[in-house]
């Protein structure tokens, strides 16, 4: 890369997605200097979420080329000079919704639904190596050494939260645990089913043994995930298909769970949720579809059976409020996170991370950007999936 450009000081490896469909290629870009209210945050461990393989796929839509990634903890190496809740030195998780604090969303107490907490998405952050653009994937861009972003979108992590835990809570967790402890809002003794057992579905799972479900019900394509789904407080584990439908009725005296939740986003889920729900009961869509692949329902069942289908964006989290409850949750052992943890490795290791959760067996890849083996673009410490 040629001398800085200015505005543009700080070089890093990143992987960059250039055409949706196509491998990520490690390149080095430079990010932008920081402005008055930003930081630069090195990343120290970050997420392979299953938002990454729909972005990397063009399910869902992003600006190119860009630098995905945006469950992560890191810390802070530079900070604006009007930033005064955070210094050098201190590790953060980075929010991939970043509330503005003024819109009418935000006036509700609802920031995860925030009119412009996902605009940066849309936003160059840096360039590559001939000065085009490079957009940051869900606002962070944490596939890469180092990143750029507004004080705002980062929340300090305490000295007793691992940064493993921590970049776990900056998506699957909060998003599985809270769907169904905030936005479900599921009872004590109720009875839940979670379809599609990937982080957030397990992250979900864990959320009804908080909550205090009397039943819980795991399904999932892959059985190797029966144990995993045992282990984080599941009380029956089904194969996913037809005859899964079937079962729950038959584990809930043939009415249906009290809460279904899809956590795979695809119209054939949803309606399998919704059919396992009983009269009266709330589906709830976690998992983030393509906007094409159309949902069916008919007129007369939306009334006869009177169940609540609803939305859950990010868990519904208020990140200034509910992370100290979820650092409470860690200490005190009431979430197993190192379990969802299936691989470890660097930025060449990313791909094969996406592969291995498009094939339905990975859980989490945690990756360490400025790692060794990223650096020198091997992939020998990449760790074996758990079964």
């Amino acid at each position: 890369m040629s001398a800085a450009t200015p505005g543009y000081r700080t070089e890093v490896s990143a992987a960059v997605l250039r055409r949706a469909g196509e491998p990520m290629r490690i390149e080095r870009i430079r990010l932008r200097d920081v402005g008055p209210s930003d930081i630069r945050v090195r990343i120290d461990e970050t997420g392979v979420c299953h938002s990454d393989l729909s972005l990397a796929r063009g399910v869902l839509a992003q600006p190119l080329p860009a630098v995905l990634g945006h469950e992560a903890c890191g810390t802070v190496i530079e900070t604006g000079v009007e930033v005064s809740d955070l210094a050098a030195g201190d590790r953060v998780i980075l929010l991939w919704i970043t509330p503005c604090g003024i819109c009418a969303f935000c006036r509700r107490g609802e920031p995860h639904l925030c009119a412009e907490g996902s605009a940066r998405a849309q936003q160059p952050y840096a360039i590559d190596e001939s000065g085009e653009p490079v957009y940051p994937g869900l606002t962070v861009g944490s596939f890469a050494e180092q990143t750029v972003v507004p004080s705002a979108a980062a929340v300090k992590v305490p000295a007793d939260v691992t940064s493993r835990d921590a970049a776990l809570l900056g998506c699957a967790v909060t998003t599985g645990v809270g769907a169904v402890t905030k936005t479900a809002a599921v009872t004590k003794g109720s009875s839940v089913a979670v379809i599609g057992l990937g982080g957030v579905g397990l992250a979900a799972v864990q959320g009804a043994r908080l909550a205090g479900a009397a039943t819980v019900i795991a399904v999932d394509r892959n059985t190797d995930k029966g144990a995993l789904a045992t282990s984080a407080g599941a009380d029956h584990f089904l194969p996913a298909g037809e005859h899964a439908k079937k079962a729950v009725r038959g584990l809930t005296e043939g009415r249906g769970v009290d809460y279904a939740f899809d956590c795979v986003g695809s119209s054939r889920t949803i309606r399998d949720a919704w059919n396992m729900t009983r009269r009266g009961g709330t589906a709830c869509v976690v998992g983030i579809g393509g906007k094409d692949d159309q949902v069916p329902f008919g007129a007369l069942e939306l009334f006869h059976f009177a169940r609540t289908l609803v939305g859950c964006v990010g868990g519904s989290l208020d990140a200034r409020t509910d992370l100290p409850r979820y650092f409470d949750h860690v200490r005190r052992g009431e979430l197993d996170l190192a379990s969802m943890v299936t691989g470890r490795g660097g930025l060449a290791d990313i791909e094969s991370a996406l592969h291995e959760m498009a094939s339905g067996r990975g859980i989490r890849t945690l990756i360490t950007p400025a790692s060794a083996e990223a650096q020198a673009g091997g992939s020998a410490h990449h760790a074996a999936r758990i079964r």
